[in-house]
């Protein structure tokens, strides 16, 4: 049996916490390793965690008091660039997904939605690194529809090389740094200096940014579920 996606969960309702928590442990390759009602909860719990038992994915809800989501979410990106992040929020808007995707969020669900649409998330999120529903399509590009949009979404846009957006066409194509260099003919210390100067120039906070922008700017056409 393959091993199990770990997940932390943080909502201020314990009510949603139990629920969401019912809701996945009918999957086996699931396990709802930690639950949280705040955000300096999670936080103090993940300093004293080793490398073998960190959450995969933290499920964090927008609405939280005293620290709300968009702060921990802001925290955990800084402090844990790698742990994939599954936003909860009842407040489905383009403005909020447009901000969460800048920050690096994996994923953007609303809470009423279907047991299936979690799983399918987790699952995608856990092995892509983001879970793009038509919906969230459809709203991001309301949200980029004007040219100012388009901009704020990655304020320290520069001008990408033609190199630089070859690697970002392999980066959208989940191709480690090796299979880049391979193909590129460069040496891996090269493409991670590529990858660094791209998320430096569009502002981007990880692999998630960069795929997005490659989206927005016409370079890669993500899979979309549909």
């Amino acid at each position: 049996m393959s091993e199990k996606i770990k997940i932390a969960l943080v909502d201020d309702e314990q009510l949603i916490l139990e629920g969401v928590k019912m809701l996945l442990s009918a999957k086996e390759n699931i396990s709802v390793d930690f639950m949280a009602t705040s955000g300096a909860e999670i936080l103090a719990h993940l300093e004293t965690l080793e490398a073998d038992n960190f959450p995969d994915i933290a499920m964090v809800d927008v609405q939280m008091q005293p620290m709300d989501g968009f702060e921990l979410v802001e925290i955990l990106k800084k402090n844990y660039p790698n742990l994939k992040i599954i936003i909860l929020s009842s407040h489905y808007k383009s403005s909020v997904l447009g901000y969460m995707i800048k920050l690096g969020v994996s994923a953007f669900l609303p809470k009423n939605s279907s047991k299936t649409v979690f799983i399918e998330a987790i699952e995608a999120v856990n092995k892509n690194g983001m879970y793009f529903t038509k919906e969230d399509h459809q709203m991001l590009s309301t949200y980029l529809n004007s040219p100012a949009r388009k901009k704020s979404l990655f304020d320290n846009e520069e001008t990408l090389t033609a190199r630089e957006i070859d690697v970002v066409k392999l980066i959208c194509q989940e191709k480690t740094n090796q299979q880049i260099a391979d193909t590129l003919f460069l040496s891996p210390r090269t493409v991670e200096s590529h990858r660094q100067r791209i998320l430096d120039k569009i502002g981007a906070k990880n692999t998630v940014g960069i795929v997005i922008y490659a989206v927005v700017n016409d370079i890669y056409s993500v899979p979309i579920k549909l």
